[in-house]
């Protein structure tokens, strides 16, 4: 615990003089402070990096832009541990920042929301899909993304393929189990039979699970829910025992970049959410400059949807907090407000945050792994190809 509290101290050091509560000069601009409380080691450093990578993004094309206004990122990283990000957020309060972003799991998101509803802090994430943050009845915990989107593009998918058959492989953690039950109840609701297959996260041999679902299920899909991690697993298991289906469907974390270029052969014509095709291709202006943007910060580097996610929920955040600025009240009441006056198009879509925080529009489109590229396959209208089948790497 010592360490993080030494490394948030060097950055305190670092700051400028305090000129009004929560306000910094440097030069002729406010400098404003935002705080990330994020995962960049650990066993969710992947994921965190991806979103911070996509913060600093946000923080550098605002600082380019003609403003009276700067905004300095001050970061934590959490070490993936629920203890560092309560100690972050606690920290980060104490500096007087105005707002934090963060949050790479769901597991951290809880401790993140709760704390920083203590200390009375806005705080957004695009890492805690699951449906009890916007239960709690927190009035400054924003989020970009939700497990009911999730739900509707897999779903979404499986109708549009005309499944009657359908397994479901998830890991026991909450999200992942919130998904289960949730894609359960919407095909069984449209007439599917649907068979849940639950493992415990800490699972390395998936062939019980494969051979269960090939003998057993003989189903027409295969949803996983899972990570990074489950994914390696559940598909090489796989590719040993075949099953004979029509697709094998992910959700986060399968249907990126790293996947196509650290197992290539693995996740060939496998499917899952994703917001970006790979290579990307953005048309619109800011896409165009996000992309830009991202490759100067991070050597020329292809940004992924972790990336986008990061970018887009810090510079809501930002826009926000700019305009409780221009009324002359940056209180965690009127950024909370501002907040709730969102309603843009953004690089996920559009944006609006309802009373409990959560964004109504969500929904990811379902990208396929084709020799080394994701192309968008569903839905339709964001497509920009067409679904291989069997979307198996077999």
């Amino acid at each position: 615990m010592r360490g993080i509290y030494t490394r948030i101290s060097r950055m305190a050091m670092l700051g400028l003089m305090i000129a009004a509560p929560s306000l910094l000069f440097a030069k002729d601009r406010t400098e404003l402070q935002v705080g990330a409380v994020i995962s960049l080691t650990g066993q969710n450093a992947r994921g965190g990096t991806g979103m911070h990578e996509g913060m600093q993004t946000a923080v550098k094309i605002y600082n380019e832009r003609q403003s009276k206004y700067r905004v300095r990122l001050i970061t934590v990283d959490d070490e993936s541990a629920p203890a560092k990000v309560i100690a972050g957020i606690a920290q980060l309060s104490s500096q007087k920042v105005l707002a934090i972003a963060g949050g790479a799991t769901s597991d951290l998101v809880a401790p993140a929301a709760s704390t920083a509803n203590k200390v009375d802090m806005v705080y957004i994430t695009s890492g805690g899909t699951s449906e009890e943050f916007v239960q709690q009845g927190y009035r400054n915990f924003f989020r970009i993304n939700n497990t009911f989107g999730y739900v509707k593009a897999m779903t979404g998918l499986f109708e549009q393929m005309g499944v009657k058959k359908l397994s479901v492989v998830y890991s026991t953690q909450k999200s992942t189990y919130e998904l289960a039950r949730d894609v359960t109840k919407v095909m069984e609701e449209i007439g599917v039979e649907v068979e849940l297959h639950p493992f415990d996260p800490a699972i390395r041999d998936f062939k019980p699970v494969v051979n269960k679902v090939k003998l057993l299920d003989k189903p027409d899909v295969i949803n996983v829910l899972g990570y990074e991690n489950d994914y390696i697993g559940f598909l090489r298991a796989a590719r040993i025992l075949k099953p004979n289906v029509e697709a094998i469907v992910g959700v986060w974390q399968i249907a990126n970049a790293k996947m196509a270029s650290e197992f290539p052969d693995l996740v060939q014509h496998i499917s899952g959410t994703e917001m970006l095709p790979y290579p990307v291709q953005f048309t619109d202006d800011e896409g165009i400059a996000f992309e830009k943007a991202f490759k100067e910060l991070f050597n020329n580097k292809s940004p992924d949807y972790l990336n986008e996610y990061g970018y887009v929920q810090t510079i809501l955040l930002i826009e926000a907090i700019e305009r409780a600025a221009e009324k002359g009240d940056l209180s965690t009441k009127a950024i909370s407000h501002e907040m709730r006056q969102t309603d843009r198009v953004t690089l996920t879509g559009r944006v609006v945050f309802e009373d409990n925080g959560d964004n109504p529009y969500f929904m990811p489109n379902i990208g396929q792994h084709q020799n080394g590229k994701v192309v968008l396959v569903y839905p339709d209208e964001a497509s920009n190809g067409e679904m291989v089948k069997p979307g198996v790497p077999w």
